[in-house]
């Protein structure tokens, strides 16, 4: 990809940074970020309705539900994950574009259930039954991605330039410890492409078994191999470019499979991008088994992936040519091309793994595609230029002054520039890298 292209995608509100340092944990509502918001929280989210319509979180889990977080007014959509209906687009005062959306799905089923979002120069846990925050750490950098372990108790964190660290922080919401760095991983001295002053680690994935990481090097075309516990890198893997008059690969974004044997890599090579297909079975040795370009009919901007739940197959974000990807794994050759209509990043599964949900941004649409049928099954209109997305179990119960401000901010009504996420491309990017 060109100097100018790439830095279109990798910077767009390029400036100066904050404070390389971060590190502040805090506990706050997202809406109480400016005057107008706090009247909203003064009113409250009611939370997850109780068993009794006590309203007051209690109770048991709600019905399958998808979060689409809206960049353009700072909103959140809730979707009926069995209906494939919207509930309802609700202000939440903060935006994510790749909130933890693997192994978090099972984890959102009860009270207190926390998502991970990248928010600000770090990351949030926010509870999905209020949508209030419930911690917060600000790593220094403007670009960040984060994933939970299987088992809920780690939140591993890759944060760009230009901190060029790793971290670890306690997941678990009813740690005495939750929200704060448990581990960290300077990764500087590594240095980075050109006038890069590090790596440049870009996203991270885990691996089934909780014990390894992946994370794909945007500046140093290397993938990197992180033990969870202890907290450490145990091996790093040079990735040479395939295509011609390319002299970087840029990895940037990976997928784990379910059953631990693959991982995918979407680089940013060449004008087109490829995706790489690694063989991790064994976690520490990570070999690169193939590598798809456009020859091979992948779409144009390949920038994350999800992987269906047989782990045979693959579903990559093609933004540029406005479709997913879908590649048999076990083949290793593209089998389809699904047109969404527009520019489409990211996507989750619902809660039954049975359904990709995939923001739509530049359409303001949810496009469904059915696992088993193959094929998109279903359209859904939500909140302005969506991009990340996750979900779960809890179904947030919000409350008329929030929805009120959902429907003010879809009219352009500005309450706060704060509580901003790094994203790709145009999106509410509030922050400057």
């Amino acid at each position: 990809m060109s100097d100018e292209s790439t830095d279109d995608i990798l910077y767009p509100n390029r400036g100066t940074s904050g404070d390389d340092d971060g590190g502040r944990v805090s506990r706050r509502t997202l809406l109480a970020s400016s005057a107008a918001a706090g009247t909203a929280a003064t009113a409250g989210c009611t939370g997850l309705t109780g068993s009794d319509g006590s309203g007051d979180g209690s109770g048991d889990a709600g019905p399958p539900t998808v979060f689409v977080f809206n960049t353009g007014d700072m909103t959140v959509s809730v979707i009926d994950a069995a209906a494939d209906e919207l509930v309802t687009t609700t202000y939440l005062g903060a935006t994510a574009s790749f909130p933890s959306n693997q192994y978090i799905v099972d984890q959102l089923d009860q009270e207190r259930s926390v998502a991970w979002l990248n928010v600000d120069n770090g990351v949030r846990g926010v509870d999905v039954a209020s949508l209030s925050e419930e911690t917060a750490f600000e790593t220094g950098s403007g670009a960040n991605w984060q994933e939970v372990t299987p088992d809920g108790s780690h939140l591993v964190v890759s944060a760009r330039e230009p901190t060029h660290k790793q971290f670890r922080l306690d997941a678990d919401p009813s740690s005495d410890t939750f929200g704060e760095v448990t581990a960290e991983i300077d990764r500087k001295p590594e240095g980075g492409r050109g006038d890069n002053d590090g790596p440049g680690p870009c996203d991270i994935t885990v691996h089934p078994d909780g014990e390894y990481a992946f994370v794909p090097d945007i500046y140093s075309d290397t993938l990197t191999v992180l033990r969870i516990d202890p907290f450490e890198i145990v091996t790093q893997v040079d990735v040479d470019p395939v295509v011609d008059g390319v002299d970087a690969v840029a990895p940037w974004m990976d997928t784990a499979t379910w059953d631990g044997e693959t991982l995918l890599v979407e680089n940013n090579e060449g004008d087109h991008g490829t995706e790489s297909i690694w063989d991790v079975s064994d976690p520490e040795n990570p070999e690169e088994v193939t590598r798809l370009t456009a020859e091979d009919d992948l779409g144009a901007l390949p920038l994350t992936s999800e992987v269906g739940p047989d782990s045979q197959t693959a579903y990559v974000f093609t933004a540029n040519s406005e479709d997913v990807t879908v590649i048999d794994l076990e083949a290793a050759e593209v089998t389809a091309r699904l047109d969404v209509g527009g520019s489409a990043f990211v996507g989750t599964w619902g809660p039954s793994r049975e359904k990709l949900y995939v923001p739509v941004q530049t359409s303001d649409e949810v496009k469904v595609i059915d696992h088993a049928a193959g094929e998109i099954t279903e359209t859904i209109s939500v909140g302005s230029k969506p991009y990340g997305a996750t979900a779960g179990t809890v179904r947030p119960d919000t409350d008329t002054a929030s929805d009120l401000m959902a429907t003010m901010a879809t009219l352009g009504v500005e309450f706060s520039n704060a509580g901003t996420t790094y994203c790709i491309g145009n999106c509410a990017c509030g922050h400057q890298l």
